[in-house]
């Protein structure tokens, strides 16, 4: 593993924990600690973006260029998120086991589609 994957892979693990941390801390009423979870989120989101530059400074790469296809793909991914958090909240929270199931499947099927979008298929 090459030094450079290395330091994304433990900064990008850290800055998702703090997000996800922060994600809780902030939606879960019986935590009661809102504001705490607006900054932890907020740190996470921060780390996660001097993640992407640091891993582009250590390979020597340029950032994605802001373009209309890597804005639809940004918002293609968003979208097959908040499908796939759809899916696990009727499960875990509506109690609609079925439906998330399958909403959850479409999510991660969403999901999945990015690679061939991303890479291309050859």
């Amino acid at each position: 593993m090459k030094k450079s994957s290395f330091v994304a892979l433990m900064m990008g693990t850290v800055s998702g924990v703090l997000f996800a941390l922060g994600m809780c801390m902030a939606l879960l009423p019986e935590w009661d600690a809102f504001t705490e979870g607006v900054v932890f989120g907020g740190i996470g989101i921060v780390l996660g973006i001097i993640t992407a530059l640091v891993w582009c400074k250590m390979e020597k790469k340029t950032l994605p260029k802001c373009n209309a296809k890597n804005v639809f793909r940004i918002l293609y991914a968003v979208i097959a998120c908040l499908v796939l958090g759809v899916g696990m909240c009727l499960c875990l929270v509506w109690e609609q086991i079925v439906w998330g199931t399958l909403v959850g499947l479409l999510g991660m099927m969403m999901l999945i589609a990015l690679i061939p979008m991303v890479k291309g298929i050859k």
